[in-house]
């Protein structure tokens, strides 16, 4: 269980830094912020997909992957938003 925990950690990390990439200017978020981000968009990009029909193979599953970060850089704009820090 504490591996799965680290796990979704890590990922949460990559995926949260990779939506901070494809948008555009700097924001000004720590990296906890970051991470937890990250992990509830890669939770709930992951969801989505399998509800509207994706059937995984097994390995790695980019399509998963892809919606957490855009899910994931939706929801740093969002947080940008809410606490009103600027995206230079």
């Amino acid at each position: 269980m504490l591996l799965t925990i680290l796990g979704a950690l890590v990922l949460g990390a990559v995926i949260g830094a990779l939506a901070r990439l494809i948008l555009p200017g700097r924001q000004s978020i720590s990296l906890v912020v970051t991470v937890i981000l990250g992990v509830l968009g890669s939770l709930v990009g992951s969801w989505v997909v399998y509800q509207l029909g994706y059937e995984g193979s097994g390995g790695f599953e980019a399509v998963p992957f892809l919606a957490g970060v855009v899910v994931a850089a939706l929801l740093i704009v969002g947080y940008g938003m809410l606490t009103g820090r600027r995206q230079i």
